[in-house]
């Protein structure tokens, strides 16, 4: 490159983390400078540390009421603006999955944003960054009505999901699966617990159940979001410290949760996953994979023992379907480099 940008990277959780390293190390293979930016997340800070990239960790994420929410946002923004100055860090363009920090402070610095989205469910964030992003990211899965709705100015969209970016790429799956996990009688069931403290989740404690459930079928490995719920049965296992869901993922004989992303990780790999029906929402990428192929099931809390029982046991060869999918990093990186302003 003749010259190089300054690209900030937000992430606020896991898969985030994942998506901007994928992206920074792409901009930086280009010659680019890039920060990465984190919060404190169950999700984030280790699962960095294992992938090798610096992230600075600015705010935590407060589950529970909006109150606290709003209040660990608005001190995130402040704490975030303050590291722009003492880095000396001036972007010449911002990229996040719907940080509503990022998306606010670059749009007060004038920095353009671009923005990636697969949940249009998910309304409360719709509306605090799509409406402040200069270009939007996503599937072709999803209708874009559904974003200029919150008020998208620019949509631009890739023939692909966006774990596609991770599952596709080397060295953005790291560790190793613990002792108690991997000696674990299989069939090996992980069960992903609902995002209680989302906006946009309803119920709590499904998932717990139906993990007890699942066990008379195999071992389930059950992964929980902010501690074991006390309601989970003993015999389910919830693994000691950090363990990489998409590495666990690719390695299980079924997946099952209620949101998506490692439901998607793992079909993608060609491990069955079912989604539970509990965001009372269509995941239009859910049915996109499914049309294409790859094995994963959306049914009812009360139909998911008899599917897994049916699953249980198969496997699907996804190498050429995963070839088939469109890797949205290449298209994130284009965009960074025109909105920049070039020297």
């Amino acid at each position: 490159m003749a010259w190089g940008l300054r690209a900030w990277l937000d992430a606020c959780t896991g898969k985030h983390v994942r998506y901007s390293t994928a992206v920074a190390r792409a901009l930086k293979e280009r010659g680019h400078e890039v920060l990465l930016t984190t919060r404190h997340h169950p999700d984030t800070l280790e699962l960095a540390r294992l992938l090798g990239e610096d992230f600075l960790a600015v705010g935590r994420y407060v589950p529970g009421s909006c109150e606290g929410k709003l209040r660990a946002s608005i001190e995130r923004e402040r704490l975030l603006l303050g590291l722009l100055a003492e880095e000396g860090f001036e972007p010449d363009v911002a990229i996040c999955h719907q940080s509503v920090e990022l998306c606010r402070v670059a749009f007060g610095l004038g920095v353009p944003v671009i923005c990636t989205s697969d949940t249009p469910h998910a309304e409360a964030v719709g509306k605090l960054t799509i409406p402040l992003s200069d270009v939007l990211v996503a599937s072709r899965a999803i209708p874009k009505s559904l974003f200029e709705g919150f008020g998208a100015h620019r949509i631009e969209q890739f023939d692909g999901v966006d774990e596609v970016a991770w599952i596709s790429r080397p060295g953005l799956m790291a560790g190793e699966i613990p002792p108690e996990v991997a000696e674990a009688t299989r069939p090996l069931i992980v069960v992903r617990e609902e995002e209680h403290g989302a906006s946009y989740m309803r119920g709590g404690g499904v998932m717990a159940k139906l993990a007890g459930e699942l066990s008379e079928l195999g071992s389930v490995i059950f992964l929980p979001r902010y501690g074991r719920p006390p309601s989970l049965p003993e015999d389910v296992i919830t693994p000691s410290g950090f363990l990489d869901a998409a590495l666990l993922a690719g390695e299980a004989d079924l997946v099952v949760g209620a949101g998506g992303t490692l439901c998607r990780e793992a079909a993608l790999q060609g491990t069955p996953s079912i989604v539970v029906k509990l965001l009372g929402a269509r995941i239009h990428v859910n049915d996109y994979l499914a049309s294409k192929g790859f094995p994963i099931f959306e049914v009812e809390p009360g139909d998911v023992l008899k599917l897994a029982g049916e699953l249980l046991g198969r496997r699907w060869d996804t190498s050429s379907l995963l070839r088939s999918l469109e890797d949205p990093v290449p298209l994130i990186v284009r965009l960074a480099e025109e909105l920049s302003r070039e020297p």
